[in-house]
């Protein structure tokens, strides 16, 4: 027995570096050809909307995934994904300061939408457990915990008027305020957040998914993990609608069940957010910076190696 997951055995974790390099290798075919992502984004999902989704994801399904919430997850990803490419591909969108006001508000939008599961997990009073929408679930502190790491999240998103568009051949849409600080602390956020609202799923939509945006975030093409984020999780959300059964039936990862270990997810999650504010908080006084039109860390060296990377092609 593990301490947050029982891993029936060693094929599991195989399934598990599988999903992630699957996950990693489509979000590169979306990234670097323009048509991979319209076909990825755009042609799937109209095509499984009105010949699959509703068949395969009806509401109320046996695997809890056809709820309000998987259905508007999975768009507001695709909502982002596209939107991201028109910021990309369109001239002149780049430069306009209301399209750039797009990503932090359809990211900020998605965290809100996790918080208010997080709460509402709380409201069901399943304190040694429960089933809602045939998915299993332990309400307690951790719910309200989470809800505020994530409130705190969404406040702490920062530097959105410095975005531009990489001069390279990929055109990736590149946030360099975005530092490792924030990805880690969303990360930690998430993956509290998943652990507390799908727990027996959450081994691939919390743990994989996450690393397999964080990881091209950092090794393959920095400063662009919103859009990595974006198109992962689409992806992820799409596979879930057409094939519900593969976590619960076909490669199931379940959670411990331990009480003590949605604590310990959703506290690092909360320190770790509280953490970045307090931070970033003391950074816009000490500088008197406006957190809605100035970047906060263009004094750092990734943030300059980021820039000088991605303007120069």
């Amino acid at each position: 027995m593990g301490i947050l997951y029982n891993v029936p055995s060693a094929s599991a974790w195989g399934i598990g570096i599988f999903v992630l390099f699957a996950l990693m290798a489509f979000n590169e075919f979306g990234r670097t050809t323009k048509w991979g992502g319209l076909v990825l984004f755009l042609v799937v999902p109209v095509f499984m909307t009105i010949f699959v989704w509703p068949k395969t994801n009806a509401f109320g399904n046996e695997y809890g995934t056809g709820t309000w919430f998987t259905w508007v997850k999975t768009y507001s990803a695709l909502a982002g994904a596209l939107g991201f490419m028109a910021i990309r591909f369109i001239p002149g969108l780049a430069q306009n300061k209301w399209a750039l006001r797009f990503p932090p508000f359809i990211l900020a939008l998605n965290i809100l939408e996790a918080c208010i599961r997080d709460f509402q997990v709380f409201t069901f009073g399943f304190w040694n457990g429960g089933y809602s929408d045939n998915l299993w679930l332990m309400s307690g502190p951790w719910n309200i915990m989470n809800g505020i790491a994530g409130l705190l999240n969404i406040i702490t998103i920062c530097g959105w008027a410095g975005i531009f568009i990489s001069k390279d051949s990929s055109k990736d849409m590149i946030w360099p305020d975005m530092i490792w600080a924030w990805v880690i602390a969303y990360d930690l956020w998430n993956f509290a957040y998943v652990y507390n609202c799908i727990a027996d799923h959450s081994f691939y939509a919390g743990l994989i998914l996450l690393l397999s945006c964080t990881i091209p975030a950092f090794f393959i093409k920095r400063g662009a993990w919103l859009q990595h984020r974006a198109s992962t999780l689409s992806l992820w959300a799409m596979f879930v609608m057409t094939v519900p059964s593969f976590v619960d039936r076909i490669a199931p990862v379940p959670t411990t069940h331990n009480p003590a270990a949605f604590f310990v997810v959703s506290l690092l999650a909360l320190l770790s957010n509280g953490a970045l504010a307090v931070y970033q908080f003391r950074k816009i006084w000490l500088k008197k910076l406006n957190p809605l039109k100035d970047e906060l860390y263009a004094d750092t060296r990734v943030y300059q190696a980021i820039v000088a990377e991605n303007r120069a092609g």
